[in-house]
């Protein structure tokens, strides 16, 4: 009896690409074996020939959202350490605010992946020719990338949760708030709230001014 042949397999970074494509539309819960097998038209026997399990496939479409962050080595060699950071931890927070549903997957693990390796390594690189002890060093990346984290988490809340408008309700509500009980609070509402990108370079810059402290105490 003849046998019937199977599916043709289908090439990695279209697999990838499509599961990119369902965290971006439909949200990181919405992205399994199944439903990325009904996306390709194929079935999952197909996906495990690439991937032990969804961690494996979760680790590539993270790695994905890392390759569209353009650190080039020749100018981050250039700028020393403070606005290498500064660029690297802005052109993170732009590539998950690009993706903004993968921030529920960046906090399950890690990212090891070949583009997250070449991120981490050049700012690293920065950071130790610019004087910065080994484990400070890591530790400052480390920082860092938990920073932009917190935030990305923050711009899915924003555009994702929150009701329209919401921003501009809180801000009546602080301009609306008695003096008398809230003086402190009323001195500030014209500034109130502050918008997320701008929260974002501010608290940025105070985090690269403690990283300055600590290496000139080195």
């Amino acid at each position: 009896m003849r046998r019937t042949p199977g599916r043709p397999p289908i090439p990695l970074e279209r697999i990838v690409a499509a599961a990119m494509q369902i965290v971006d539309e439909e949200g990181a819960d919405a992205l399994s074996m199944r439903t990325l097998a009904q996306r390709l038209g194929s079935g999952t026997a197909t996906l495990y020939r690439h991937f032990d399990n969804r961690a494996a496939l979760v680790a590539h479409v993270v790695d994905r959202m890392f390759g569209g962050i353009e650190i080039r080595d020749d100018d981050f060699a250039a700028m020393g350490w403070r606005e290498a950071c500064r660029r690297g931890a802005q052109a993170m927070f732009d590539a998950v605010s690009r993706h903004e549903n993968v921030a529920p997957l960046l906090a399950e693990g890690i990212p090891v992946g070949p583009n997250a390796m070449a991120v981490r390594e050049r700012c690293i690189a920065v950071l130790l020719a610019d004087g910065f002890p080994p484990r400070v060093a890591a530790h400052a990346y480390a920082t860092l990338s938990r920073y932009v984290l917190g935030f990305a988490i923050q711009i899915r809340g924003h555009h994702g949760v929150e009701e329209p408008g919401s921003d501009a309700q809180a801000s009546a509500a602080f301009r609306a708030a008695d003096p008398s009980l809230y003086p402190a609070t009323a001195a500030v509402a014209d500034w109130l709230p502050v918008p997320l990108e701008e929260e974002f370079r501010f608290g940025l810059e105070l985090v690269l001014d403690g990283l300055s402290r600590l290496r000139d105490g080195n």
